[in-house]
């Protein structure tokens, strides 16, 4: 039996994004849906993952999550820059959109169930922090994959920076972190950011052959395998974590995120100060 329905996350044309949500027998989708912004996650897009996730874990048949963008060319193009003018002007509401980004990671890092990521095109910023937190990844050739915080001066949630950090290691993060550039799906699966590479024009085939092959498995031996790696990776100490959210927040206080979000409004290179 298959289900089908839609969370429609918004009513108006400044915010034209939502989640859709539907079940095709035992693997539940969720689809970043706002084609006209590159799949952009908007605010109220943000706020309405962890509703999707919850969605889907509440039916019984449901045993895999398949997180994709719409549409057959983008996954998703990061957050919705668009919206920042509003949700970024000051330091306090920067930090609460943030806290929906945190929330929306978390409710699939958490997710009772195995989590899949299928990829294609754009998979950048935030959209990266969502594929990153999930249990696995698969893409193909036209996926590119980046972290533009450093020409935005945004900081980000320093539990999505561990979720990238896990999968490729210090030096790796540091280096899509720092140079904001873009790579290739093949350079993402040798750098162990994605697991698998579909063959061109086979993607979602791919994925739907291995979402049903895992949901065959046993599910308490695969929740049983998912808790144990989670805990043997997981490693922020809580006196770290507070500094790292005392980094990120004290980017949103700055000049250089004021400066980063009038660039690119303006269309221009922004001019860091560091302060």
């Amino acid at each position: 039996m298959s289900t089908a329905s839609t969370t429609d996350t918004a009513a108006n044309a400044t915010a034209p994004g939502r989640i859709s949500v539907w079940r095709d027998g035992p693997i539940g989708w969720i689809a970043i849906d706002n084609p006209a912004r590159r799949n952009a996650v908007g605010l109220a897009m943000w706020e309405a993952l962890p509703k999707a996730v919850d969605q889907l874990c509440a039916e019984a048949e449901t045993r895999i999550i398949v997180l994709r963008g719409a549409g057959d060319s983008i996954f998703v193009a990061g957050a919705d820059i668009s919206e920042f003018e509003t949700t970024h002007r000051e330091p306090a509401s920067a930090r609460a959109y943030e806290a929906s980004n945190t929330a929306a990671f978390a409710a699939l890092r958490n997710c009772p169930l195995p989590t899949l990521a299928m990829v294609r095109g754009f998979c950048l910023g935030g959209g990266l922090g969502l594929a990153a937190a999930c249990d696995m990844r698969i893409a193909d050739s036209t996926a590119r994959f980046g972290i533009p915080a450093a020409r935005l001066g945004v900081g980000y949630p320093p539990s999505a920076i561990a979720d990238v950090t896990r999968l490729i290691g210090p030096s790796r993060a540091k280096l899509l972190y720092f140079s904001a550039r873009r790579i290739t799906a093949e350079t993402a699966l040798e750098f162990g950011l994605i697991d698998l590479l579909a063959a061109d024009g086979a993607l979602e085939e791919e994925t739907t052959t291995l979402a049903r092959e895992i949901a065959t498995r046993a599910p308490l031996t695969i929740k049983a395998s998912k808790t144990a790696i989670d805990a043997l990776t997981a490693s922020l100490a809580p006196a770290d974590l507070l500094r790292c959210e005392a980094l990120a927040n004290a980017c949103f206080d700055s000049a250089d995120f004021a400066e980063g979000r009038t660039a690119f409004m303006e269309k221009r290179d922004p001019v860091f100060q560091g302060r």
